[in-house]
């Protein structure tokens, strides 16, 4: 009996032994899914699809602050990460072309360059709006109508026309510096390529400070002479390619025409659809009301 006792003790013990490996294992196998799919997650955010929300009023009616929007970023390119994750601290970018090139009247997100007169902003931020120029395009705006390379361009079919009646004067504050330009009398301007040849002088040496900073060389004056990495200058090579976008609402919109050109490797993709949409200045105080707030018609909309 005691023989048969002690037997039953060790199946006893080995069964538990056994359940106990079993538990763990399945939670080693779960572990490593929840990581590998977070892994998966973090890849497609950085390189591939993300999700962006509108803030402003500046491509009303195309977007409604609440849209939520899936951004493709392979559309243009294949970018490494522009900031480290899960953070807003930038880091240099390369891109390799991918698929097809920006086009005239595509809506893509982008990371602001900064305000005129501004090196680099403080700190990331994406806007969204129109592609309306190309490297090398010549842009005008009269009377609210945009012209590339001397052709009208079409209205964003959804965007809200200029209202000259409800228009203010905003010209000083304008790009480039020192120019007689309006928001509805704009240009004509025309939009840098890489290899352009930009002639210097006096006074023009203020209108592309900036942007010469922003390619990331030192530029300075002495005695009217200008010096580009402390070399004296007479012309400037541009070296990356550069785009010009404005709002689908011109009279509420801070574009290129406030701070100028959006370089290439600032673009991070083509806005696709809105996947969600709410209306976020109606109070929600309980179920009824928060679903009142969703704009259902609007989700799964193409954007164009």
């Amino acid at each position: 009996m005691q023989g048969s006792t002690q037997h039953n003790d060790s199946d006893y013990s080995s069964d538990q032994s056994g359940s106990g490996n079993t538990i763990l294992s399945t939670l080693s196998e779960y572990a490593k899914i929840f990581l590998l799919t977070l892994l998966i997650a973090c890849i497609l955010k950085m390189f591939v699809v993300d999700a962006y929300s509108i803030p402003s009023t500046s491509m009303e009616r195309t977007l409604l602050i609440g849209d939520y929007l899936i951004v493709n970023k392979l559309s243009y390119g294949l970018h490494t990460p522009r900031s480290i994750p899960f953070t807003s601290i930038g880091i240099p970018s390369t891109a390799v072309p991918l698929f097809h090139a920006i086009h005239r009247g595509d809506v893509i997100v982008f990371e602001f360059p900064g305000s005129r007169d501004e090196e680099r902003p403080d700190h990331a931020v994406n806007f969204v709006k129109r592609c309306i120029g190309l490297p090398g395009d010549t842009v005008e705006i009269q009377n609210g109508l945009v012209w590339v390379n001397k052709k009208v361009q079409p209205f964003p079919p959804l965007g809200i026309r200029p209202d000259r009646a409800l228009h203010w004067d905003r010209s000083a504050e304008l790009f480039p510096v020192g120019s007689a330009f309006t928001e509805s009398h704009y240009g004509p301007l025309i939009i840098p390529k890489r290899g352009d040849i930009l002639s210097l002088n006096n006074e023009k040496s203020s209108q592309w400070e900036t942007f010469i900073r922003r390619e990331g060389h030192a530029v300075t004056m002495e005695n009217g002479i200008i010096l580009i990495d402390g070399r004296r200058a007479y012309s400037y090579r541009v070296e990356k390619n550069y785009y010009f976008v404005l709002g689908d609402n011109r009279d509420n919109s801070l574009d290129s025409r406030f701070w100028g050109f959006v370089p290439d490797d600032h673009i991070i993709g083509e806005a696709l659809f809105i996947y969600w949409s709410w209306q976020q200045d109606l109070p929600a105080k309980s179920i009824s009301d928060k679903l009142s707030a969703i704009r259902w018609k609007r989700i799964g909309t193409i954007i164009r």
